[in-house]
């Protein structure tokens, strides 16, 4: 039985893990792109590109707005922002090479490492 923010949790994380999702907020970071940039970027095609774009608009990660005939799509700053920082600082402190975690053991040797590092630049 799932309580309190469980279940908006669990649709959050569900919409973000897709390889496809996650590429289009990080190809929308920079500037609003339409469904045709954003497909060719990706080297996918456009309906895929469409049906996921949906889900992330849907789950308020992305705007659209309508100019002529085409919809640019836009990366949801206030809130997808933070979240990338979150995963870049998580990323270089857990999963530095090459997006595979760090195992239990190269995690401890890392902390000591820094902790050793700490200790000796307050005694220099």
């Amino acid at each position: 039985m799932k309580l309190g923010l469980s279940e908006t949790c669990y649709k959050f994380f569900l919409a973000l893990a897709n390889p496809t999702r996650l590429a289009i907020l990080e190809l929308l970071r920079d500037e609003p792109k339409n469904v045709n940039e954003i497909a060719k970027a990706l080297n996918q095609e456009q309906s895929m590109i469409s049906h996921n774009l949906k889900i992330l608009e849907k789950c308020g990660f992305i705007f659209s707005e309508r100019k002529k005939k085409e919809r640019f799509y836009h990366l949801n700053k206030e809130t997808m922002e933070s979240l990338f920082k979150i995963f870049t600082y998580h990323a270089a402190k857990y999963c530095p090479e090459k997006g595979e975690c760090l195992t239990r053991q190269k995690l401890q040797d890392r902390k000591r490492k820094e902790a050793s590092a700490k200790f000796y630049l307050s005694h220099v």
